[in-house]
């Protein structure tokens, strides 16, 4: 792919040369002008799980191909920053075209404590709709979402009159990276379930044609006993030498998982003829070997360099078909992450730094031992972690104060080595809530049904797991991630001022021209933007 020159810098007469050359080749030509007139066909939102902004410029001169191409003919957003403290893989990928924070959107982690069943639930589960493809595998839908994505305004804008809906689908390897990025609304959302890529019944009742015989077809076998080797050196690791779900987990696990869903993506775009039939369709593609990767090795892996480098050749090939078929002149192409993430922390401890990994009992311990103490024995915590949840039935059984034995709770967790930050349901759903960096994204975290009665942030560079690398911090290795906007109406070039991961969708929007997700809370990029590109 050849970058984009802005033509601001080009003399009148290279412009002509430039516009009889695109006409010539049959692709529209770079110019501010082509860009305001051209129609947005398709929307394609690439999101890598687990990666890391700096990762852009620790590799930059390895990217030859699709990331390249982001980086030379896209808005490059250099300070983009996830402004919700809990940085999970579902809360980031429902920020991206919601515009909306955990507080509102109600995805507040990945899994948490779900009062009314006595359990933690996860961010897609339910129990209501079946998975379409396979009887196995957790079943799952947009049901926990409670806002709109910006698919809702594509669809209400074209209106049920119109000859060809906006199709919108997600995909990815992770069932809450697929559903979450598109919503209620959208056509279908696939991710790989252990043995085959599957659907919800939210969206449909049976899979497409294509799709079965994607699976049947099992390009995933193809890597039985391949090796996956380290850029130009000769370390790597062998897949397992046979097919099943050994290899399968293998697969999604290492480079060669991106290699899959982009397979299955280039099929998405062929078979559903995604920005082929003169309207605006969305693709969402959530890249999660990344995470899968980052989690074992750490980010300061060889694997964690290779998986990032070929994301670049992963991008190039989606780009590459989308270019055939409709044409990047017509497709507005967004690059980012759902997080970051920490360095493994003995590699921290090893530089002289403070990291380790923290015992959540000690935590547990100090609240049950703090409550024992003041209001008596009894079962305190429900559920510990970032967000603890108290025995609401025993503290309405002995009429407690709930604020009380909550700020009980909260200056017994400060005093547990490693705790930086202490927040109660008082301060951060209060009149005066915190107005720190950290504060603010503790509250953006924050929903009033869902979270627990006491949030927890960590020390830098400790983490709750007991092996590999994890996120889930505010601090800049989890909340700094990628922004990149290229297509139509998109001015190419580096803005270092700061920007927010919800700042995402009501761009989109305003490209759109249509409105931005309710919930939305964030602003649209103008200082990149050339004018709203319309469709006709």
């Amino acid at each position: 792919m050849l970058a984009a020159v802005p033509a601001r810098v080009l003399p009148a007469c290279w412009l002509s040369v430039l516009l009889l050359c695109a006409l010539a080749l049959g692709t529209p030509p770079v110019s501010s002008t082509s860009a305001q007139g051209s129609d947005i066909r398709l929307v394609v939102l690439i999101a890598a799980d687990q990666f890391r902004a700096d990762f852009l410029t620790r590799f930059r001169a390895e990217y030859r191909q699709g990331l390249d191409t982001l980086l030379t003919r896209g808005a490059v957003f250099t300070n983009a920053h996830v402004e919700h403290s809990r940085t999970y893989t579902a809360p980031g990928h429902a920020t991206m075209l919601t515009g909306a924070h955990p507080s509102a959107s109600g995805i507040i982690a990945n899994a948490w404590y779900d009062r009314d069943r006595g359990r933690l639930v996860t961010s897609v589960a339910d129990d209501e709709v079946t998975t379409v493809g396979s009887a196995r595998g957790e079943t799952a839908s947009p049901r926990r979402l409670l806002v709109p994505t910006l698919v809702e305004a594509v669809k209400r804008q074209a209106g049920d009159a119109a000859p060809e809906r906006p199709k919108v689908i997600g995909i990815s390897a992770k069932a809450r990276s697929a559903i979450l990025m598109v919503g209620r609304e959208a056509d279908a959302a696939y991710w790989f379930s252990r043995t085959m890529f599957v659907t919800s019944s939210w969206y449909t009742k049976e899979l497409p044609s294509w799709v079965t015989a994607f699976n049947e077809r099992q390009p995933w076998s193809e890597y039985a006993g391949r090796r996956w080797t380290f850029g130009t050196s000769d370390k790597g690791r062998d897949m397992p030498p046979k097919p099943g779900p050994r290899l399968n987990a293998a697969v999604f696990e290492s480079s060669f998982g991106n290699e899959v869903l982009v397979a299955f993506a280039k099929d998405v775009v062929s078979h559903e003829r995604l920005g082929q039939r003169g309207v605006t369709d969305i693709l969402a593609v959530s890249l999660s070997s990344n995470d899968d990767v980052g989690h074992e090795y750490g980010p300061d892996s060889p694997e964690v360099h290779d998986v990032t480098v070929k994301t670049d050749a992963a991008v190039a090939d989606l780009l590459q078909h989308i270019d055939t078929l409709v044409g990047l002149g017509h497709v507005v192409v967004a690059f980012t992450a759902d997080h970051g993430v920490s360095p493994l922390p003995e590699t921290t401890s090893a530089q002289g730094r403070s990291a380790g990994r923290f015992v959540g009992r000690v935590q547990n311990e100090a609240v049950e031992a703090a409550l024992s103490a003041k209001f008596g024995a009894g079962k305190w915590v429900l559920s510990g972690g970032d967000s603890v949840y108290l025995n609401h039935s025993l503290i309405t059984e002995r009429k407690l104060d709930a604020a009380d034995v909550r700020a009980t709770a909260a200056a017994a967790i400060a005093t547990v080595p490693h705790v930086a930050h202490v927040y109660t349901r008082e301060q951060l759903l209060g009149p005066a809530p915190p107005t720190d960096l950290i504060g603010r994204r503790a509250a953006n975290s924050y929903h009033g049904d869902r979270s627990g009665d006491v949030e927890v942030v960590l020390e830098p560079h400790w983490i709750r797991d007991n092996s590999g690398a994890e996120h889930g911090s505010p601090y800049d290795d989890d909340s700094h991630v990628p922004l990149i906007v290229m297509g139509p109406g998109v001015r190419a070039g580096t803005y270092q001022e700061p920007v927010a991961l919800n700042d995402l969708a009501p761009t989109l929007a305003h490209l759109l021209g249509v409105p931005a997700p309710s919930a939305s809370a964030g602003r649209v990029l103008t200082e990149a933007l050339m004018s709203p590109a319309r469709n006709p």
